[in-house]
């Protein structure tokens, strides 16, 4: 099951985003019966918050948010168009905000960045079943 979310450039597309991704991941339990934890519900639109924040706030132009959910796993994509890729900082907890990509790597179960000209695609895979979530 896919979807696909394109992101205005506007503030108000990262909630829009942690909706779709909600209404997405709904759809997935009550219309194919895929097994989606409220723990997981809240672990995809919380990366889903982190990864389009930081398409906002750092890509000019178009992205997308593109959904894939097979029994077990959820794998949450963003696409953008700045060519630069994200670099992890040191964790450092009196710093104040950049921590976005810190928390991502923390809940995913992988992550990958990959360039895609003219930007890049930053994809996330997480399962979806409450036990095999990494507690925060």
């Amino acid at each position: 099951m896919d979807a696909v979310f394109p992101l205005g450039g506007e503030g108000a597309s990262i909630a829009d985003a942690r909706n779709f991704a909600a209404a997405f991941l709904g759809r997935a339990r009550d219309e194919h019966g895929i097994p989606v934890s409220s723990r997981a519900m809240d672990t995809v639109q919380l990366i889903v918050s982190e990864l389009v924040t930081n398409t906002r706030k750092y890509a000019p132009g178009p992205a997308r948010l593109l959904l894939h959910i097979t029994p077990g796993t959820a794998q949450i994509t963003v696409w953008d168009t700045a060519p630069t890729l994200p670099t992890p900082l040191k964790t450092d907890p009196s710093r104040i905000g950049q921590h976005g990509l810190e928390i991502v790597k923390m809940l995913a179960q992988d992550i990958s960045v990959v360039p895609d000209p003219p930007g890049k695609r930053i994809t996330v895979r997480l399962p979806l079943d409450r036990e095999a979530l990494p507690t925060p």
